[in-house]
């Protein structure tokens, strides 16, 4: 079973708002999830974001894949490049332990 960060729409109709979820690969759009993460609305002008960088880094470390929308907002917002750092330093902080 795998685990996926993608938006939940929670907006009334033609005015568009999103959950940032964390939910199992096989629940609907709207149904059940695990944890929010965030909020994305598209129609403020420019678009607004928010997440909570802590809980993201811990569900991407955890092994959670976002969708392409949820890839592209995290992106954006530089959190996935935080990730990938720590996720390097991680690895030479092992091969360093190792050759020792």
């Amino acid at each position: 079973m795998s685990v996926k960060i993608r938006l939940k729409r929670i907006g009334a109709k033609k005015r568009p708002f999103y959950r940032i979820v964390v939910a199992n690969s096989t629940a609907s759009r709207d149904g059940k999830f695990i944890a929010t993460i965030g909020t994305y609305n598209p129609c403020d002008q420019p678009a607004t974001v928010t997440l909570d960088t802590e809980k993201t880094l811990q569900w991407l470390g955890f092994g959670a894949k976002p969708t392409d929308t949820a890839n592209a907002l995290l992106r954006k917002h530089g959190i996935l490049t935080q990730f990938e750092q720590a996720k390097a330093e991680n690895r030479a902080a092992l091969k360093e332990g190792v050759g020792k």
